[in-house]
């Protein structure tokens, strides 16, 4: 059920046989030459709106901005800040708290460890303020398991590689320009560098070359398999 799409009366009506709302995140993100920026809401989205097909959920708008540190620099990467996000998922939820919903899964389809961080810090926050509210908050990455990364036959696969544009193949072959070469940065972690482009000038890590329509079906199929699981466990589960 996408929630901006309902009136008011299937809202109210809607809320009998569910108090759980998935809020999807994304981010404006640079994805190598080939893909959109608009990546990781495309895939977390698409793959939630599948999900919806056999557990039933709100579906929020998506939260279409993220928290960007190293691809920052890259061009088209619009990137807030940790505090925007926690201020704006805590409004969000409070809203829908306030509006009668109970069980909240915060999940994104960025895995960066900054944006992720603060998505759970919210949920920590929220969790002890909003007294029988369940949350969950995570990116879809920490769920998809050791069988989601087999999809891909690159080795360490990750930002706008094998994965993520077979994803977008499947989705929107359209937006698909070409592929970018593949690319394995070596960035000088733990130390952190100022100039990232310098390091990671073509904001890709793995090889888009093996993407498939294929394994982007396997990926989002997975996916909405692993969110039809959360959202009957966030149900069930008693965590007062």
């Amino acid at each position: 059920m996408i929630l901006n799409e309902m009136t008011m009366s299937e809202f109210k009506s809607a809320l009998k046989k569910t108090k759980t709302m998935v809020l999807p995140y994304g981010t404006v993100e640079a994805h190598g030459t080939h893909l959109p920026l608009n990546t990781d809401t495309l895939i977390i989205y698409e793959a939630v709106k599948l999900a919806a097909l056999k557990a039933l959920f709100f579906i929020a708008p998506p939260i279409e901005y993220g928290v960007c540190t190293s691809t920052g620099p890259h061009p088209g990467t619009l990137s807030i800040t940790t505090r925007t996000l926690r201020l704006l998922t805590k409004d969000i939820v409070r809203e829908a708290y306030a509006k009668g919903l109970r069980n909240f899964i915060l999940l994104s389809g960025h895995g960066g460890s900054a944006h992720v961080a603060a998505m759970k810090e919210a949920g920590e926050a929220l969790t002890h303020e909003l007294k029988s509210a369940k949350i969950a908050a995570l990116s879809i990455y920490e769920i998809i398991g050791p069988e989601g990364f087999a999809i891909a036959e690159t080795k360490n696969d990750s930002h706008a590689g094998e994965l993520e544009t077979s994803a977008v193949l499947h989705l929107a072959p359209e937006l698909v320009k070409g592929r970018a070469k593949k690319e394995f940065p070596k960035l000088p972690k733990p130390i952190i560098a100022r100039d990232k482009i310098k390091f990671w000038p073509g904001a890709v890590w793995g090889d888009p070359s093996k993407a498939t329509n294929k394994k982007g079906r396997e990926l989002i199929e997975l996916m909405a398999e692993r969110i039809v699981k959360l959202a009957r466990d966030i149900k069930r589960v008693k965590v007062q």
